[in-house]
C-alpha cells in the first residue's frame, strides 16, 4: 500500500475594486480596455428583463463599438428567475454562442442578476472571470461585496451556490433614478439592517436624511453606498466563508427569507427583510438585547423609509413558522437568530458564534403577534 500526497497549497489574491459614481458606464468599457480583464475580448452580458433596454444595451453598444464580441443574454425580471433552470437556460445560449473558456461574463442590474451570473460565472467552463454593474440600491447594499452567489430552489433559498469573487464592482447611482420607489424602499431595508449590526451613526444619518436618499440626492446617495460597503467590508474580510462573524449579515433574514417565500414573492426582498428587522429586533427586546425605546426607533425607521412593518393577513402564519427551518443557519434541526443589541451592535453568545437557538414556541410567539 502506498499513498501519493497531492500538494495544492496556493495562496490566491480575491482583492476587487468597488467603483462608486454617477454613469460608469464608459468607465466600465476604458477599465476593459485597459487590462481589467486582461486580454479577453469576447463578453458575455447577463440582465434581466427591466435592465436591458435601461443600461445592458447601451453597454453592450459600447463594447463592440470599442471591437470587443459580445453578446446580452437576458432572463425574466424577478427573485423567481434565480433558479437552475435559468442558470441552465442561460449556459445553454452562451454555448450555442460559442462561448467557452476565453470569455468574460457582465452582470448588469440588481441582487438577482449578480447572484445567478456569479453563480454561472463560477462553473462556466470551471470559472470564467465576471463583472458586476450594480443598477439598484439593494445590489449597492447587499450584492457588491462578498462573493456569496447562489440560486433558490423550492426547498430552500440561497443554498445552492458558490464564493466567487469579480473582477470589479460598479455602483451607477445614476441608476437608482430609473427605479421605482418600491426598490428604492426595498433597498433601504438591507442598509437599515447594516446601521443596526454596526453602526449608530449611519442609522442616525438614515433617520435624519431619509428625504434627501428617498429624492436620490447626490451626497446622501454616496454616503450610504460607501458606508453599506465599509460595514460589509469589514465584516466579510474576518469571515469570506461565512464560518462565524458573516452570519451577522443575516439579521432580519430568518423570518425575512421565510416570509418572502411564503408569498410566493408578492413582497420585493427587502420588504420581506424589513418585517424580517421587526420580527428580530421583537425578539431582541424579548430577550433584554434592546430597550424599548430602541425597538420603537428600529420600527420607526423602517416606516419612516416606507418599509412594512407588520405581516400581511394573506400570509400563512403556520407555513411561516414551518418555513423558518429552511433557513441556512439551522444546526440539528434548531432554529438560529442572529440578535442585534442596541443599535449598532450584535449579540456574540460565546467566542466566534453570533446566532442562538431560538424554540419553535418563541419564534410562533413573535410570528403570531405581528
Amino acid at each position: 500500500m502506498s499513498i501519493f500526497n497531492v500538494g495544492l497549497k496556493k495562496i490566491v489574491d480575491d482583492s476587487y475594486d468597488i467603483e462608486i459614481g454617477f454613469g460608469l458606464e464608459s468607465k466600465l468599457i476604458s477599465d476593459i480596455q485597459n487590462g481589467l480583464v486582461g486580454k479577453i475580448k469576447k463578453f458575455a452580458v447577463i440582465t434581466d428583463s427591466i435592465v436591458k433596454p435601461l443600461y445592458a444595451d447601451n453597454i453592450l453598444c459600447m463594447l463592440k463599438n470599442a471591437g470587443y464580441n459580445a453578446d446580452i443574454f437576458v432572463f425574466d425580471a424577478g427573485e423567481t428567475s434565480k433558479t437552475r433552470t435559468t442558470k441552465e437556460l442561460l449556459e445553454d445560449a452562451m454555448l450555442e454562442k460559442g462561448y467557452r473558456r476565453d470569455c468574460c461574463i457582465i452582470a448588469v442590474g440588481g441582487g438577482v442578476v449578480t447572484d445567478l451570473a456569479g453563480f454561472l460565472a463560477g462553473t462556466y467552463g470551471r470559472g470564467v472571470p465576471f463583472i458586476n454593474y450594480a443598477t439598484t440600491l439593494l445590489a449597492a447594499a447587499d450584492a457588491s461585496i462578498g462573493g456569496k452567489t447562489a440560486v433558490d430552489t423550492p426547498l430552500a433559498t440561497n443554498l445552492i451556490g458558490i464564493f466567487n469573487q469579480p473582477e470589479k464592482v460598479y455602483i451607477d447611482i445614476a441608476a437608482w433614478k430609473t427605479l421605482p420607489p418600491k426598490q428604492i424602499y426595498s433597498g433601504l431595508a438591507e442598509t437599515i439592517k447594516h446601521a443596526c449590526i454596526a453602526s449608530g451613526e449611519l442609522f442616525n444619518y438614515l433617520d435624519n436624511h431619509m428625504n434627501e436618499i428617498l429624492n436620490i440626492d447626490k451626497n446622501a446617495c454616496e454616503y450610504i453606498a460607501n458606508e453599506n460597503c465599509r460595514i460589509k467590508y469589514e465584516v466579510v474580510m474576518k469571515d469570506e466563508r461565512e464560518s462565524g462573524l458573516r452570519e451577522i449579515l443575516n439579521l432580519g433574514h430568518t423570518v425575512g427569507r421565510a416570509i418572502e417565500t411564503v408569498s410566493d414573492y408578492k413582497l420585493l426582498h427587502g420588504e420581506a427583510v424589513a418585517i424580517g428587522l421587526v420580527a428580530e429586533v421583537k425578539l431582541a427586546h424579548k430577550l433584554g438585547y434592546v430597550t424599548s425605546e430602541q425597538h420603537d426607533d428600529v420600527i420607526a425607521l423602517l416606516n419612516k423609509a416606507c418599509l412594512p412593518t407588520q405581516i400581511p393577513d394573506y400570509i400563512d402564519r403556520e407555513a411561516l413558522v414551518k418555513k423558518l427551518y429552511t433557513d441556512k443557519k439551522v444546526r440539528d434541526g434548531q432554529l438560529r437568530f442572529v440578535i442585534q443589541k442596541g443599535i449598532g451592535d450584535v449579540v456574540e453568545f460565546e467566542d466566534g458564534v453570533f446566532a442562538v437557538k431560538i424554540s419553535e414556541d418563541t419564534a410562533r410567539e413573535i410570528i403570531m403577534n405581528m
